[in-house]
């Protein structure tokens, strides 16, 4: 979700600023990056570590790629609403599921 929201320009970045408490989720700081949120929940950036110099650049990398429709994103007070859960159709990527369950399956 804080790659989604455009806070960070990887993945592995974002896991990173969870676990580096830079992220805030509903006024709790949060340090474990398989954290689950919930429809509702407040996605926002500290207050500390709004100046950092990476959560800067990836926030005018993320202008240039299209915003998923279940975040809600204000970019100026950096804080997001995860609206729900993304449907199989919003995920971008493609993704074949008969040869995931081949491989758990053996």
């Amino acid at each position: 979700v804080v790659y989604r929201m455009g806070y960070a320009s990887t993945r592995a970045e974002a896991r990173q600023l969870v676990s580096h408490k830079a992220i805030v989720v509903n006024g709790v700081v949060v340090n474990i990056p398989s954290f689950t949120v919930k429809a509702e929940d407040t996605v926002s950036v500290r207050e500390k570590s709004k100046t950092q110099a990476r959560i800067i650049a990836a926030l005018e990398l993320a202008d240039q790629r299209e915003k998923p429709l279940w975040v809600e994103v204000d970019n100026k007070k950096l804080e997001g609403v995860f609206k729900r859960v993304p449907d199989r159709a919003d995920l971008s990527a493609e993704i074949n599921e008969q040869l995931i369950v081949e491989l758990y399956s053996k």
